[in-house]
């Protein structure tokens, strides 16, 4: 035995994070190796990823750092962010977080690590919470229905137009109208999306709409500079004139004023941000969207609706619009693959927390504080642009620096963008004492007003800054969830029995092919809730943000390393419009070159649907490009397809490893044939797990690619958002990247526009993907790739003689991701890839991807974040459920009187004195021994999906309806 005691730097342990990512400890790896005929994880990559794309040299990242390192580095890097108090408004407002919902919702890993609501037996908690949200926006706007959330303000003002363009009678109109007083950065997102689709933008007074032959118009209310007004006789003009009217509104102030329904608007959108929601220097932050009843099948995004379990129960699901890009592909409404699930939960659960008398005492409270610092100035001889207001004043000034500049001295920032004037927005968060100072900033120390004697002349005053004829008089929020959990117990009471009724991460694996559910560590999540992120609008003045500039440009710099392009953007807040902006660089850069009309897309019969949905938004023609039996991109077809498209062809669209989960071999050779023809290649990141620090999509040829961070960089889903979708570009793209109207972004193009509404998209969740790259280093994120793709070789192996695993790359392997293939048990038994999706949730699982991207399979992505127990665990699982279809295939079981056709199964089955099913109920509940440690019980019975669409609910149901008779 030897003495020899261990080192410092051993008993440092830096990789420590490494080991608590990875799931499998090192004797797991080894044992895993070995069942897979690997000697080491450098054997198993070179027998699956092909060489001729292996990086020649280890990423340049760093060494990773242990997390108390780690945060104590970010928590330097924060402080240098100024927290001032926030008057600038234009849609971001400073708000009070309820400590319950923080605590119990942003900070709870069953909230935000669940996944999108595919499953809806297993997700009705997050179901209920967004269909509440859905409840509060149709009552604020008074129109019919809502969908479950949009990304921002500005991209729900892109969505409505292209609504109006799809749905408005005045089919030869090609312009759309913006009123001038419509949120800045609102425009600026518009605009790019119109620009694109080749409508035509007028602007300006509001009052000018109807003078114009538009197929739809966008006004503000309140408007960007305060002003409260009645424009239902422009609502009216428009549309007499077959034009679709959008109105952005304030949610927090339609609690005072007369809703957009009652002014005759077709659609309503705006941010719900202030209800609990922190600025966040601009996201995530959820939008709401709503239309009438009419147009719901043109309504972007998803909407949740209520249906009915077998047992004839009310459940919830995601009805109408559901991934439609999937299916409908180019010719989608929309590429939108993400809401904001999150965040919009945050908001309904702080509507049902402060309930209609508590939200109507926040609206009031706000309204006069305006109201007090709007009489304090006019008595002093300021000016105010408008006499009408909700929480907003524009003030005029000879000095307008001057009065920022005292204001920044003071610790109070004020909108700065107005032409000599200063904006001040006030929020639940505004003291007296505050208003105190503001009227010091703007006025001088010497001006003798008293907030208290204020007060008392806002009180007898008859005069209200709102029109009488504009303020609400109709209810909002009488559903009794708005109306029953007020107190802090009763609060989290409720959240915690929503919480209950979900399958997220802290209960077990999620194994969707596509998704990538890995660890969302809790030091990763920890700094989203620290004040110097939250607390930050995302227009202050870039010398209070030099926290967010330094930690983002180094996030950038590690980003650019990874992927192995050369600049970066981080303003697109998902995806999907990732995938938005990187074809618009391209399409920016053709024309710079006097190549416009190059306005072909070659996409993959295998890709997502967000591929041709997105290239149909930037008015591209796909052409679909065959995929061979094995699952890769027929070369032979995309070298036919790109000569006969010539001169015209804009890109090709190319997920790596492909779709089908294999690394394929000829990936250079397509980019080098797309190139052949002045093409540009966009490599989608929806699989960059299995990339990070093996190859890169620079390295491999590629031009532009789309990151989901909240697939590998650790941000987690939220139930179905937030994400982000950064991209990156080679160098001659760089200078199409997305800029900003307000915040000029200095590495880009000048006149570029927006694709979202904040200049870095959703910051404040930066900061995960920052930590969980610190924490790897170079070695750790080459280390997580490497399992990731042994966890899924382990599962493809352990499944074979029970599964046909579809799809294989070089010696049999598969990337880090498999596909099985249920269709020869579907015709040999009936047993349908549902059946076997929704038996795996008695055994406590979320089903892996269904029928994508081939139909009738299940597509597997374990991670590299699961351990070879809980591997194990799932094989066994569809190894039973293998044996329960044998027992229909033989006819042992009823085709219809089985565990498979009858899963999931609720308490409320196995608990019926009338169980009459001829296999027994513990079968039913236990299928297997490991299931007695951590049972997860589906709250509803399966749900009938064609009921649902047929008998469209998508408001709250009353409680009574859920208590079964």
């Amino acid at each position: 035995m030897s003495n020899t005691s261990p080192t410092l730097a051993q008993l440092e342990q830096k990789d420590a994070f490494i080991r608590r990512h990875v799931g499998p400890g090192e004797e797991e790896i080894q044992q895993m190796l070995s069942a897979i005929d690997a000697t080491s994880l450098d054997d198993l990559i070179a027998q699956t990823v092909p060489a001729g794309i292996a990086l020649p040299e280890p990423l340049k990242v760093g060494e990773g750092a242990t997390e108390v390192d780690a945060l104590a580095a970010l928590k330097t890097v924060a402080g240098k962010n100024v927290v001032n108090r926030s008057f600038i408004g234009m849609g971001y407002y400073d708000t009070h977080v309820p400590n319950v919902i923080l605590r119990n919702v942003l900070e709870n890993p069953g909230w935000y690590t669940a996944y999108t609501p595919y499953q809806p037996e297993i997700a009705q908690g997050r179901l209920e919470a967004i269909l509440n949200f859905q409840q509060l926006t149709i009552d604020l706007t008074g129109l019919e229905l809502a969908s479950a959330s949009l990304l921002d303000e500005g991209t729900a003002a892109a969505e409505a137009m292209t609504l109006a363009k799809r749905v408005s009678k005045n089919k030869k109109a090609s312009s759309y109208f913006i009123a001038d007083d419509v949120h800045p950065q609102t425009h600026d997102v518009v605009a790019t999306r119109a620009e694109m689709f080749g409508f035509g933008i007028i602007t300006g007074p509001a009052s000018e709409a109807a003078d114009h032959d538009v197929f739809g118009a966008l006004l503000q209310y309140p408007s960007t500079t305060g002003e409260v007004s009645d424009i239902s006789d422009i609502i009216a003009a428009v549309q007499a004139k077959k034009g679709i009217v959008a109105v952005a509104a304030d949610l927090m102030s339609l609690v005072l004023l007369k809703s957009p329904g009652e002014l005759g608007a077709d659609v309503a959108l705006g941010s719900a941000q202030r209800f609990g929601v922190p600025m966040g220097y601009g996201g995530p932050h959820a939008a709401f969207f709503a239309t009438r009843d009419s147009y719901k099948r043109s309504l972007p995004g998803r909407i949740i609706g209520v249906s009915k379990d077998t047992r004839g129960r009310p459940a919830l699901r995601m009805a109408l619009q559901t991934r439609e890009q999937h299916i409908r592909r180019e010719k989608a409404n929309s590429n939108i693959c993400t809401a904001q699930v999150l965040l919009a939960n945050m908001a309904s659960f702080y509507a049902v927390y402060h309930g209609p008398k508590g939200l109507k005492t926040i609206a009031q409270r706000i309204h006069r504080l305006t109201s007090i610092l709007a009489t304090g100035l006019t008595k002093k001889g300021a000016a105010l642009k408008h006499s009408t207001y909700f929480d907003t004043l524009t003030v005029l000034v000879d000095n307008k620096d001057a009065v920022l500049n005292k204001g920044y001295e003071h610790g109070l920032n004020l909108r700065a963008d107005l032409e000599g004037a200063v904006g001040v927005s006030i929020d639940e968060t505004t003291t007296r004492e505050d208003i105190a100072t503001l009227f010091n900033v703007i006025l001088g120390s010497d001006h003798g007003l008293s907030v208290e004697a204020l007060d008392a002349d806002v009180t007898t005053q008859p005069a209200s800054a709102i029109p009488e004829n504009l303020l609400r008089i109709s209810d909002i929020l009488t559903h009794e969830v708005f109306n029953q959990y007020h107190s802090e117990t009763e609060m989290l009471r409720y959240i915690k029995s929503l919480e209950s009724k979900d399958l997220a991460l802290n209960h077990s694996m999620i194994s969707l092919g596509s998704c990538t559910m890995k660890l969302n560590a809790t030091a990763e999540m920890i700094p989203v809730t620290w004040a110097e992120f939250g607390q930050i609008h995302p227009f202050a003045p870039l010398n209070q943000a030099e926290g967010y500039q330094e930690m983002i440009a180094e996030l950038a710099e590690w980003l650019i390393n990874v992927t192995g392009y050369d600049n970066l953007s981080m303003q697109p807040n998902s995806g999907a419009q990732g995938e938005y902006a990187g074809l618009l660089a391209i399409q920016r850069y053709h024309e710079s070159r006097g190549e416009g009309h190059r306005n072909v897309c070659l996409i993959p019969s295998s890709a997502h649907g967000t591929n041709p949905a997105s290239a149909q938004m930037v008015s591209l023609n796909v052409v679909v490009v065959k995929c061979d039996n094995n699952g890769n991109v027929d070369l032979d077809d995309l070298r036919k397809k790109a000569e006969e498209v010539g001169d015209n062809l804009s890109c090709a669209m190319i997920t790596y490893p492909s779709t089908h989960g294999v690394y394929e071999e000829t990936i250079r050779e397509m980019c080098e044939i797309v190139h052949q023809y002045g093409g540009q290649v966009y490599m989608d990141g929806a699989n960059m797990n299995a990339q990070v620090g093996i190859t890169s999509p620079g390295y491999i040829g590629s031009d532009v690619s789309h990151l989901n961070l909240h697939k590998t960089f650790c941000i987690p889903h939220g139930g179905g958002g937030p994400g982000m979708g950064p991209i990156g570009v080679k160098s001659h793209l760089a200078p199409f990247l997305p800029n900003h109207t307000v915040v000029n972004i200095e590495t880009t193009g000048k006149d570029c526009g927006a694709v979202s509404a904040a200049p870095w998209g959703s910051a404040s969740i930066l900061p995960i993907s920052y930590m969980y790259i610190k924490m790897m280093g170079s070695a750790g994120l080459r280390k997580a790739t490497e399992v990731a793709i042994l966890n899924a070789n382990y599962v493809a192996k352990a499944l074979e003689g029970h599964y046909n695993v579809l799809y294989k790359g070089q010696n049999g392997r598969v990337a880090h991701e498999c596909i099985i293939d249920l269709r020869p048990l579907k015709e040999a038994s009936g047993v349908t890839e549902v059946d076997i999706a929704k038996r795996l949730n008695d055994y406590g699982f979320h089903a892996p991807t269904m029928s994508f991207p081939v139909t009738g399979t299940l597509m597997i992505e374990p991670t590299e974040s699961e351990a070879k127990y809980e591997l194990d665990r799932f094989v066994n699982a569809m190894i039973s459920i293998r044996q329960e279809v044998a027992k229909v295939e033989s006819g042992e079981w009823d085709a219809t009187d089985n565990p498979l056709h009858n899963a999931p199964h609720t308490l409320a089955d196995i608990c019926d004195s009338d169980w009459n099913r001829s296999y027994d109920r513990n079968l039913a509940a236990y299928p297997v021994p490991e299931v007695h440690r951590n049972k997860f019980w589906p709250s509803v019975n399966r749900i009938d999906d064609v009921f649902g669409d047929r008998n469209l609910i998508c408001s709250c149901p009353s409680i009574e309806s859920y208590i079964e008779g």
